[in-house]
């Protein structure tokens, strides 16, 4: 089983993808996990790419993230599944502020290391309006298209407890 988790930022990709591994038994990949080293520094490219690539060699897998640059077209093709968290703007900002006071000073476990949980103007900003700009709508839109047949659409917390709760065994 191959699952692609993605959505707006602090929609809740991490914690779903998360959920699904424990359910189904299978590795997970956040890839805030590879696009980050330490010092909220960039990973290397080629090193990144190489990672997802490996990754995705698995017979299964669920990944958790947007990064076009991460082998998208051949994630969303090879996905059996492909769940897109589209929650309002408020309950992600909300969520992530919440995220932020639980870990504040602490790397999460699907954040690369040494990149210590924060919120600075510039991720309130990409929260609220520059993650959600009518491109980055488009690009969502566009990238789905063609495998509309095996998105799954949650666009609130209930409708993702909903989905958990309905997962055949």
């Amino acid at each position: 089983m191959r699952i692609a988790v993605i959505g707006y930022s602090g929609a809740g990709k991490s914690t779903l993808a998360r959920a699904l591994g424990e359910r189904y038994g299978i590795p997970v990949l956040h890839f805030d996990r590879v696009h980050w080293a330490p010092g909220w520094r960039e990973r290397d490219r080629a090193e990144a790419h190489r990672l997802v690539h490996e990754f995705m060699e698995q017979t299964d897998w669920v990944i958790d993230g947007n990064y076009t640059n991460f082998e998208y077209g051949r994630r969303m093709a090879e996905a059996d599944e492909i769940i897109f968290l589209n929650l309002p703007c408020c309950a992600c900002f909300f969520r992530a502020w919440r995220r932020y006071i639980q870990n504040r000073g602490r790397t999460r476990m699907d954040m690369g290391e040494g990149c210590p949980e924060k919120m600075d103007l510039e991720f309130m900003q990409w929260l609220l309006w520059k993650g959600r700009r009518a491109q980055k709508k488009k690009w969502l839109a566009a990238g789905l298209g063609d495998y509309m047949d095996k998105v799954t659409v949650l666009k609130s917390q209930k409708a993702i407890d909903r989905y958990l709760e309905e997962l055949p065994c």
